[in-house]
């Protein structure tokens, strides 16, 4: 798409524009739509189902146009962003009056997924994150920024799995990443803006930096020493202001967030815990979906935020424990919570305000804000927790804005700014007479005519108005009148004439100039109120902030109350001890009564051997003991009689597996690949889940690599281990290991069915009543008593050569003499193991307890 001379001189105005902005589709203003052309025009045809249509001609061929209503405008853009495109917004910019030539046009705006602030094209109770990354040799800078509220923070990362970790969580909308590093990032490729290197270059990156938060330096934000994100962040900053079209004044405040202050999980471990969505992909049934009953959006958002990053202060974790004890207490979370409903999203609104994007109603939801204000710092008085307090030093007071805003708009503002009638009556009292005039014009109309009825003695004289040809004086043709000579034939019609005075006409020019001067007065006052915030919006964020933490702390307050869940408690001491513990989304999503269950983990057995037949409850057991612990670590109350937690700094679980078809992965793979993260990255401090290891493969094989995946985790790890089994040798493990102890689900047989417990015994399972469940599943009768012939025959022979409760223990087990396999394994880091070492190993200890005769 070339410019043309051949074209229209709109044609190749817009053809200039749109080779400044190729990779974006053009909204091109025309009036009363946003046109598309071209490609643009085939593009949103397809993607919004409207018409294509054609708009003159270049070569000789039609060129292709789609558009959208202005006013609905929104929707179609909304619709394009959740579909990953972006947007470059071209407004006419000049004057139609004075313009020679096409009016003059510019693009204002570029939406993209990551740098959206409207509120119609934003989901309120999720963040809409930007992330910029970095990357020198094997480490990785990242910057991130909710634009829409001003939050930005960076952190540094020593590998890609952390990165990807990173990216998992923040779920971001769109990433900025160097076009040279593209292909690492293959898994995020939906949402990646590639840039040129140049965008990430560190000393341009600083100087941005200091120049946007007007400093000399980076000291004040704790990051002046990390380059990579700086980098990232730099390379952010400058991307969103190229979007916006402005400067950015509510990104205030650069934050540091290091890995090792919170819980990590790794993308597996979050899905698999389905901590926001669920395995099917939802947002029902997950932990997330029980906690959020929050009043606000901004509250929503900080809820996601504390349970998708636990954190390890427990000094931070106890304020908000007793601050949600103050609550229950005094019984006043219900009273904060009707309160915060009538708020609207004030975090967003702030922002909108500082980029001056703000519309009528922001005002209006800001004043809501204020006029509550007193309610809830009356509510906090009455509360005597240290954090509560400084939640109501924090909320702030703010009477002379409030006075300001009651005086400047009135009670229920339109939408837009667009055709006034926002500013009150008596704010200003230029605006004030200007208005008198356009109202009063009436009354002047009616007046004029029984004055010139009276004069010409024509009672059928009308006085009127319209907006083609303004004010007249309307006389019928029927009859014979004597026309005054002042009168000026302004318009003749079948059955009368229509005339213009000097004196109507000097009223006509001062009504219709007194509409245009009050609206631009009135466009020129709403643009002062964002002059007269500005000096207020930093102490506004902070009251923001502390809006949405006790909207979140009288959430978890009404979660515990209404679900019985406890404070857990905090130590040093390595160990994890609950009593009583409950699956806190199962809980809720069954009629049935839940069968609670105790956990012991201590640094002296710190591994829990799992058996127990299929719908037994393992996967629910193992799965509440890790939630537990991240609602504990996110500052909630947990489903439980007692808790006790101690050091964590990981979760990871091995729950479960698929093929990967896009990567080419059998499900064997997946399941190794996500063992090999676990042996390579957990410590003692860890908390993994292992389900069914090595069931992908062969039973020899698969018995082997849990047998030595377990067996790591006791001797070189010590992480505290569930470990659920269907291989009943492994129950042999608390023999050779004091740190092991075996427990199953209990279950029973009456006749031919099976009745689940649910119930944690000591000891190991008898069986696995494989056979009942499949009856329960549907399997055919006839099946099943084959399988139990099969199943009988099995048993007969399968030690028929030699009983293996009389073989030595093999060297795998039991280190008599050093093979050359444990050498080679002493010699080595487990720290450094990579992923294919650590399955090289595996493998070969596979083949090993084949030759050992393990079965």
């Amino acid at each position: 798409m070339t410019k043309n001379q051949n074209h229209t001189p709109m044609m190749q105005q817009y053809l200039r524009i749109k080779a400044e902005h190729p990779e974006y589709l053009l909204f091109y203003r025309m009036g009363d739509f946003y046109e598309l052309f071209f490609d643009d025009a085939h593009k949103a045809a397809e993607l919004l189902d409207i018409t294509l249509t054609a708009r003159g001609n270049s070569g000789g061929a039609p060129i292709p146009m789609a558009g959208v209503p202005y006013h609905a405008a929104d929707n179609y853009l909304s619709r394009l962003i959740r579909m990953g495109e972006s947007v470059a917004i071209c407004e006419q910019i000049g004057d139609p009056a004075t313009s020679k030539g096409p009016v003059e046009r510019k693009v204002v705006r570029v939406l993209t997924p990551g740098t959206l602030t409207e509120e119609a094209l934003l989901d309120s109770r999720n963040e809409n994150l930007l992330v910029a990354v970095s990357q020198q040799h094997e480490r990785f800078g990242l910057a991130a920024a909710e634009i829409s509220s001003g939050r930005f923070f960076v952190s540094e990362l020593d590998t890609m799995v952390e990165l990807q970790a990173e990216l998992a969580r923040l779920q971001p909308a769109e990433v900025l990443v160097n076009d040279n590093d593209l292909d690492q990032f293959q898994f995020f490729s939906k949402r990646l803006r590639p840039l040129p290197e140049w965008h990430f270059d560190k000393k341009a990156a600083r100087r941005r930096l200091c120049e946007h938060f007007n400093t000399t330096d980076l000291k004040g934000f704790g990051c002046d020493d990390l380059e990579l994100a700086i980098s990232a962040a730099g390379c952010l900053v400058n991307y969103a202001k190229q979007t916006h079209r402005t400067a950015l004044p509510h990104l205030r405040k650069l934050t540091v967030e290091y890995t090792r202050d919170s819980i990590r999980l790794d993308p597996q471990s979050r899905r698999n815990l389905e901590l926001e969505q669920n395995l099917a992909g939802g947002q029902d049934n997950t932990l997330l979906s029980v906690l959020d009953k929050t009043a606000t959006p901004m509250g929503a958002r900080l809820l996601r935020r504390w349970l998708m990053r636990p954190i390890r202060d427990q000094r931070i974790l106890t304020q908000r424990q007793q601050a949600i004890q103050q609550f229950i207490d005094l019984q006043s979370y219900t009273t904060c919570h009707d309160l915060m409903r009538h708020l609207g999203d004030i975090e967003r609104i702030l922002s909108r305000m500082a980029l001056r994007s703000a519309r009528p109603r922001d005002f209006m939801h800001l004043r809501q804000m204020l006029i509550l204000l007193p309610e809830l710092h009356q509510l906090l008085q009455l509360m005597q927790c240290r954090h509560l307090k400084q939640l109501d030093r924090e909320l702030g007071t703010f009477s002379e804005l409030l006075t300001l805003l009651q005086q400047a708009i009135i009670e229920e503002p339109p939408v837009l700014i667009r055709d006034g009638g926002v500013i009150a009556a008596g704010y200003d009292p230029d605006l004030d007479r200007l208005r008198d005039l356009h109202s009063n014009a009436s009354g002047f109309l009616d007046q004029l005519e029984q004055q010139e009825r009276a004069r010409t003695g024509v009672s059928s004289l009308k006085v009127g108005y319209n907006k083609v040809h303004g004010y007249y004086i309307e006389l019928s043709r029927a009859r014979d009148i004597d026309v005054p000579m002042e009168y000026v034939r302004r318009q003749t019609l079948k059955n009368a004439e229509r005339y213009i005075t000097p004196e109507l006409k000097t009223f006509e020019e001062q009504v219709l100039s007194a509409n245009e001067k009050a609206l631009a007065l009135e466009k020129a006052l709403y643009d002062g109120l964002f002059d007269k915030l500005a000096p207020e919006l930093t102490a506004l964020t902070h009251s923001a902030a502390a809006l949405a933490e006790l909207d979140v702390l009288a959430n978890l307050a009404e979660r515990a109350e209404t679900l019985d869940y406890v404070a857990p408690e905090f130590t040093n001491d390595a160990g994890i001890a609950i009593e009583a513990g409950r699956h806190p989304v199962v809980e809720v999503c069954h009629d049935s009564p839940f069968c609670a269950n105790d956990l012991s983990l201590t640094e002296k057995q710190p591994m829990l051997i799992i058996t127990g037949p299929n719908m037994g409850g393992k996967s629910t057991y193992m799965r509440q003991t890790a939630l537990i612990v991240l609602m504990a670590h996110m500052g909630s109350f947990v489903p439980a009689d007692r808790a006790v937690i101690g050091l964590v700094d990981q979760v990871f679980t091995r729950i479960g597996a698929s093929d990967d078809l896009a990567s080419g992965r059998s499900t064997f793979m997946v399941e190794m690949n996500e063992a090999a993260n676990i042996l390579n990255n957990a410590t003692c401090h860890s908390l993994v889940l292992m389900d069914e290891i090595g069931r992908g493969t062969s039973t020899f094989d698969g018995l082997a690599l849990a047998w030595s995946c377990a067996e790591k985790l006791i001797r070189d790890i010590g992480a505290y281990t569930l470990f659920a089994t269907h291989y009943f040798e492994m129950t042999q493990l608390p023999e050779l290991f004091d740190k092991a102890r075996n427990v199953h689900l209990d279950a029973i047989e009456h006749g031919d069915k099976i009745v689940f417990l649910h119930q944690l015994k000591e000891g190991a399972a008898n069986q696995s009543y494989g056979l009942q469940v499949a009856q329960l599943a549907g399997v055919p009768t006839d099946v099943i008593v084959a399988a139990r012939q099969k199943l009988m025959q099995l048993e007969q022979s399968r030690y028929q050569h030699e009983d293996i409760q009389n073989l030595p223990q093999p060297d795998l087990f039991v280190s008599h003499e050093k093979s050359e396999l444990e050498k080679r394994f002493e010699q080595l880091n487990p720290d450094e193991l990579s992923p294919k070492q650590a399955l090289d190993l595996l493998y070969e200890l596979s083949l090993l307890s084949k030759r050992t005769q393990v079965l």
